[in-house]
């Protein structure tokens, strides 16, 4: 992409480093919406900033901010997304941010079903899709009809929230799921679900460790068509249990790939998504969920050759598309502060991470973008006239 076309089309992220980062390396320059002190507001590809710290609530406040970010802009920006809430916004404001904004985003229903985990379950069944068997756990109206006796599912199961609260924390603590071995763990964990008032998924686990977890990216477009695409797998976790990713890797993988695309036709999706699949023991893949939105998977994505979100730019300022390759496999990414831990949760010697992180082409700290490092932690060393 050409300078003069990133500085009359800026992309407008909400979204975090590895956003920034991916659009940069397509020559794309950055509008980030966030709080003040995010280290990628000192990035070399951030170009303006809008400051907002609460995407869950007032998004009518939001939106009248971002389409006042807009009109002062010489062309309508592209808008990126990469929470649910986010999402879920983008969705549910379309007609109005569509006035001001460039963007992609799946029907309107689509996105409600695969957003909310119930929803999603019953779409799974109706479609036949490959999941897990799961049964829904009403709390947000007080204890509910069932018991923990009436969850039919076999053990071990995960429980987890409908959607992604903040609240989850008090008792998922840092993992996005709970594994409960029996029922009679269940029974022990039932009154803390029923104070947490948050409606719940319990699900049956599939075996294996999160390594298991293999994952299918695209870009549809609105044809239907798959511009671009890769697969991938977790390498680490943190903590190593159903925690969030910390270290990440490309494959080239067949068969996720052939059901990725068998799951993009049946939805009939187009915009961004991620799949996530679970490999059991005898080899056959399980769907665990789909998000309709932008990740942190793009950077190492755009460093394996397919750059996802620059498709999307692309495709909405009308520029002549150019062949997409093949994804590089073996491309990795990391959180290099949490992957630390996880290396030495999982018993991977510092040595042994060291070198791998070292080759490690897409993490925090680059000498092609150092200023959100420096200004974050080397910062704090230097007296105040050189900060």
């Amino acid at each position: 992409m050409s300078e003069k076309q990133d500085k009359r089309a800026l992309a407008c992220v909400m979204g975090d480093m590895n956003m920034v980062r991916a659009l940069g390396m397509g020559g794309i320059g950055c509008a980030l919406v966030t709080q003040p002190g995010d280290p990628a507001l000192h990035s070399r590809y951030t170009r303006q900033a809008v400051f907002w710290d609460d995407f869950e609530n007032r998004h009518a406040e939001l939106i009248d901010l971002l389409v006042d970010f807009a009109s002062r802009q010489p062309e309508p920006p592209v808008l990126y997304y990469q929470q649910d809430a986010q999402l879920l916004m983008v969705s549910r404001h379309r007609d109005r941010l569509a006035k001001s904004f460039r963007f992609v985003v799946p029907e309107a229903e689509l996105v409600e079903d695969l957003v909310d985990k119930a929803r999603f379950q019953v779409l799974a069944e109706r479609l036949q899709l490959p999941v897990p068997r799961t049964r829904r756990i009403d709390f947000s109206v007080g204890a509910p009809d069932t018991g923990p006796s009436d969850i039919d599912l076999r053990f071990p199961i995960i429980v987890k929230p409908l959607t992604r609260y903040v609240a989850w924390g008090a008792i998922g603590g840092a993992g996005k799921a709970l594994r409960v071995e029996s029922p009679g763990e269940l029974q022990a964990l039932w009154p803390d679900l029923i104070a947490g008032g948050m409606d719940l998924l319990a699900q049956e686990m599939i075996p294996g460790p999160e390594t298991r977890i293999e994952s299918y990216h695209c870009y549809v477009d609105g044809a239907g068509s798959v511009v671009g695409e890769y697969t991938g797998r977790k390498i680490r976790t943190y903590p190593e249990a159903l925690g969030h990713s910390t270290a990440l890797t490309i494959t080239d993988e067949a068969d996720v790939r052939t059901l990725g695309r068998e799951m993009v036709d049946k939805l009939a999706l187009t915009g961004v998504a991620k799949f996530d699949f679970k490999r059991a023991p005898d080899g056959t893949l399980h769907l665990l969920e789909v998000n309709p939105r932008f990740n942190l998977w793009h950077y190492v994505g755009a460093v394996a050759g397919v750059n996802l979100p620059a498709l999307v730019y692309g495709d909405l300022l009308g520029l002549r598309r150019s062949p997409v390759p093949r994804a590089r496999a073996g491309a990795s990414w990391c959180n290099i502060t949490r992957d630390k831990l996880a290396a030495r949760e999982s018993g991977v010697s510092m040595a042994e991470w060291w070198a791998w992180m070292i080759r490690c082409e897409a993490k925090s700290i680059t000498l092609r973008d150092p200023m959100p490092f420096l200004r974050k932690h080397v910062s704090r060393v230097l007296p105040a006239r050189w900060r």
